[in-house]
């Protein structure tokens, strides 16, 4: 058959390779691999109407696509097999057949033919499926291609550029900085700042949430501008004690987004130095406040609070707790981490903060059950009386856990000693030696046998221009 022309192909390929920011060995192989879905289609709609459909899944697996750029054509190709009675036109060719063109062919051997359907044959049908195929094949390589840039990035904190607005979330244009151009990334509403202006072409630091695998039409990147992790890279920017490792970041916690819009966001810091000469808060926060003033700056006047560790959880839940003046802290149930902390009255209010915000960061800070309490109402007895309460409650809680841990456990023995008491008496054949030699001694005789045929089928390999064609698209792909 002819060579199918494809008027401008060079120039297509090139433009779909600017536009969709793919390499153009890409877009040839999403090309080849539509039209071989194109050539499919096809063939099944010659038997529409006529007959059942009668390829199965696999029926075309021996046909590739050879694209000629310089003549802008394409050929299909299918690889065929020498035999000497035909079974099956497309995947076998008669002996007697190719020794009219080449006396040495033996049954066995594979060789290339030019099937191409002629242009006007191709159809309708067929060329929407291509169409279709090549769109699709593109997005893939397109998320395929976002997934490994983006995947393993030593650096989640990205500069982003918004681009526009879908519903309520932010469309973001964020580079990996790798050399390539900008792709689209969603920052949802859940993940915004409430002082942030998203206005058009306005740029953020955000930090990189996910990389979705699974297929969408908009962005498969998902930054978030609340996740704790920014304040991380933020103050690792800041703080030259971080980044030489004298000061270390400890743990975050962090409410960007409050559930009343009274309470503003909120962060708390626990630092400590590996140095004892350095203070870790003073140098998060620097001369006259320089260097978290330039975070606060970046999350748009988010207060933050930066409080030293400590190994000792009476000294670490009240430094939490800071800016509120803290008399006593008592761990009524150490093993619960549930700390009582008794404050003066005129610092009840600050120690709790605005509809709790102070004390429930302290808690997600330390990982401490912390309640607040009156010093000069705190009555130690009582209060006691109900811990021990609450510990009764949890122990049993606990007992009962490990009871239904340990009843699952033996009930999973007993399956698996009853599992093998049957193999005993009626065993697999897997599980006889003898079969398991066998089969690990026919795999390795199918092996040497498969690569036999292959280096047979290589060099029995007709050397024209079709067959050069094939093997550099094969390359490519």
């Amino acid at each position: 058959m002819a060579l199918v022309l494809l008027p401008g192909l060079t120039t297509l390929i090139e433009d779909i390779s600017e536009e969709k920011k793919l390499p153009a060995q890409v877009v040839e192989a999403a090309l080849r691999e539509a039209l071989l879905k194109g050539y499919e289609r096809y063939r099944r709609t010659l038997y529409l109407g006529i007959s059942e459909d009668p390829f199965e899944e696999e029926y075309f697996s021996n046909f590739d696509v050879g694209l000629d750029l310089d003549e802008e054509g394409y050929r299909v190709l299918a690889s065929k097999i020498i035999v000497e009675e035909v079974e099956s036109e497309d995947h076998q060719i008669a002996l007697s057949e190719v020794m009219q063109v080449a006396e040495e062919a033996q049954i066995g051997d594979t060789v290339v033919l030019d099937v191409t359907p002629e242009k006007e044959d191709f159809g309708r049908m067929a060329a929407a499926t291509t169409k279709q195929v090549l769109a699709q094949k593109l997005r893939d390589q397109q998320r395929r291609m976002i997934q490994e840039e983006f995947a393993d990035l030593e650096d989640p904190v990205l500069t982003a550029r918004v681009i526009r607005f879908e519903r309520q979330s932010v469309i973001m244009g964020v580079s990996s900085g790798l050399g390539r151009p900008e792709v689209e990334a969603e920052l949802p509403r859940r993940d915004q700042l409430p002082n942030d202006n998203y206005r058009a072409n306005a740029t953020f630091k955000v930090f990189l949430k996910e990389v979705s695998e699974v297929p969408r039409r908009g962005p498969q990147l998902f930054v978030s501008r609340s996740n704790a992790g920014l304040v991380v890279y933020l103050f690792e920017n800041e703080v030259p004690e971080i980044q030489e490792g004298s000061v270390r970041i400890v743990a975050v916690a962090r409410e960007a987004n409050p559930p009343s819009r009274s309470v503003g966001p909120r962060t708390k810091v626990a630092v400590d130095s590996i140095e004892r000469e350095v203070d870790p808060v003073g140098a998060c926060i620097g001369a006259r406040g320089s260097r978290i003033q330039q975070v606060v700056n970046e999350l748009r006047g988010e207060k933050i609070d930066v409080i030293r560790y400590s190994s000792d959880p009476v000294q670490y839940i009240s430094n939490s707790l800071s800016p509120a003046r803290v008399e006593v802290v008592r761990l009524v149930d150490p093993e619960g981490q549930h700390a009582h902390v008794l404050v003066p009255p005129d610092q009840l209010s600050l120690a709790i903060g605005r509809e709790g915000q102070n004390v429930r960061l302290a808690a997600r800070l330390t990982g401490w059950k912390v309640d607040i309490k009156n010093s000069q109402e705190y009555d130690q007895a009582a209060e006691d009386e109900e811990v021990a309460e609450l510990i009764s409650q949890r122990e049993e809680e606990e007992s009962l856990q490990r009871e239904a841990e340990e009843r699952l456990a033996a009930e999973q023995a007993a399956r698996a000693e009853e599992d093998a008491r049957l193999r005993e008496l009626y065993p697999l054949p897997e599980d006889d030696e003898e079969f398991e030699q066998e089969s690990s001694e026919e795999v390795a005789e199918n092996s040497d046998q498969n690569e036999t045929d292959d280096l047979e089928n290589l060099q029995s390999l007709p050397n024209n221009d079709n067959d050069d064609s094939s093997s550099n698209e094969d390359g490519a792909r």
